[in-house]
């Protein structure tokens, strides 16, 4: 068994007491902390990562900021189905481009599962990122095969209590506040278990008020902790009376 494992092109078989070796090599997060622990150095391309948090608002979005600035005209980072809308004049703040950004809020779980696989296969995206509650394993491993098939990396984001239920995903990560930041715990990689969680200090954009922006009152917060106060177009106030 031994010898014909050896005979096999290097990359195709890994065991688990080292790393895997992908195809092509991942794209770092932006903390080299967190690259040294993937396989490949970074967030795998062409496979299905999920991120499990216990509510939105802990700091994902700081976490998956650095792979969202990568994005180059005309690919586009696509967000579906993100439980708040995404705040852009902070988004620009920590200089991301919002016109490389693209909102879809389906209707329904089916319809998310559809777009985010249409996504996919249409090669225009940088990143998915896809927000889903209960996805059955079929579904699932759909998604990890239209990734795999257009080479995009595709962010999905599940409650912390999905991390019991099985799953295609090449990566895992389990997100929770901590003092300083973000705390990943990596629950599957293709290489050996982590020894330790991961901590991470993170950015969070400024929220200081800015009054060329019309922000009407919604009633919760913006993902990722962002202020939940939206308009995308700047628009300047009506004069006082």
């Amino acid at each position: 068994m031994s010898a014909a494992l050896h005979a096999l092109p290097a990359g195709l078989v890994w065991t688990g007491g080292r790393f895997a070796r992908p195809a092509a090599p991942g794209l770092s997060t932006g903390f080299p902390e967190l690259d040294a622990e993937l396989p490949g150095g970074g967030w795998p391309r062409g496979s299905l990562t999920e991120l499990l948090l216990d509510a939105p608002g802990i700091g994902e979005i700081a976490l998956v900021r650095p792979l969202l600035a990568g994005a180059r005209a005309p690919a586009l980072n696509l967000w579906i189905a993100p439980p708040w809308l995404p705040y852009a004049p902070a988004l620009s703040a920590w200089g991301l481009v919002p016109e490389r950004m693209l909102v879809v809020r389906p209707a329904t779980r089916a319809a998310t599962l559809w777009a985010t696989r249409q996504a996919l296969a249409s090669g225009a995206c940088h990143c998915v990122l896809a927000w889903l509650d209960r996805p059955d394993m079929a579904a699932l491993r759909r998604l990890q095969l239209a990734a795999e098939d257009s080479g995009t990396p595709l962010l999905l984001f599940r409650p912390s209590t999905s991390a019991a239920q099985p799953s295609p995903a090449g990566l895992r990560l389990r997100l929770s506040a901590d003092a300083d930041g973000l705390r990943i715990d990596i629950l599957k990689r293709r290489g050996p278990a982590a020894a330790a969680p991961v901590r991470l200090s993170l950015e969070r954009p400024g929220t200081a008020r800015d009054e060329t922006v019309d922000r009407p009152r919604l009633p919760r917060p913006a993902a990722a902790g962002l202020p939940a106060r939206v308009r995308w177009r700047r628009a300047a106030r009506p004069p006082r009376r």
